[in-house]
């Protein structure tokens, strides 16, 4: 399933950008074309910014960044580069992959900024399910404190811009197989795991995850006084 065949997510009338779910995994090569084909259409005005929430089989992605020695696992699973920004990352089925196709040129060229955005969209959909997410200087993606007191990684972000065209995104971990991680070194960070909403003991389905997240993107990237805490930075 691309994304052209993706289900349409019907929200009020005016909503800043169109929002697709795919309903079946899709295939990481089938994901990279979809994006790269409508990065191309919104460049040429001939398509609208997109949200596309899906799932992938299980792999392993590398990032432009990405060091040889961190994929502990080469065997497991298929491993795909991805021309985005960052270093090794899984993706499986229970994680919720969010690829965002926004037009920088219109919304502030500020890659910095960007990634802000959507660090804080994240930190306040998990809040909606009392999960206090949080960012931490050095290490991207989005952190918790455990209930042991040990910090692990909920969210990660990974993402690309051409001309000013994004792509790629986040993906936030839902209920996935977290022994599935064991594979690589996680955004080469070696100190700290990984954890879910299923690890934390919350049955949030993945339906519910969407419609927060849907709903929370316009108080980021349409506020204005959104905008200026993202130019200003944390």
């Amino acid at each position: 399933m691309t994304l052209a065949a993706s289900r349409v997510v019907a929200r009020r009338a005016g909503a800043p950008i169109e929002w697709r779910i795919s309903a079946r995994a899709v295939d990481y090569p089938a994901a990279l074309a979809a994006m790269e084909e409508r990065v191309e259409a919104i460049r040429a005005g001939r398509a609208r910014e997109v949200g596309w929430l899906l799932e992938h089989p299980p792999l392993y992605t590398a990032g432009t960044s990405a060091r040889a020695e961190d994929l502990l696992a080469p065997m497991r699973f298929p491993v795909f580069s991805a021309g985005r920004g960052g270093q090794y990352t899984y993706h499986g089925p229970g994680q919720r992959i969010v690829y965002l196709m926004l037009d920088l040129q219109r919304r502030g060229q500020d890659l910095r900024g960007y990634v802000w955005r959507l660090e804080e969209w994240v930190i306040r959909a998990l809040r909606q399910f009392g999960v206090q997410g949080e960012r931490r200087p050095g290490r991207i993606g989005i952190w918790i404190v455990k209930p042991d007191r040990a910090e692990a990684k909920i969210a990660a972000i990974g993402v690309r811009v051409r001309r000013w065209v994004t792509f790629h995104g986040l993906a936030i971990n839902l209920r996935p197989d977290l022994d599935h991680f064991a594979g690589i070194v996680p955004c080469g960070i070696r100190e700290f795991g990984v954890t879910s909403f299923a690890d934390l003991g919350l049955a949030t389905t993945m339906a519910e995850l969407d419609d927060v997240l849907i709903d929370t993107f316009p108080e980021v990237f349409e506020s204005t006084r959104a905008a200026a805490l993202a130019s200003s930075g944390p």
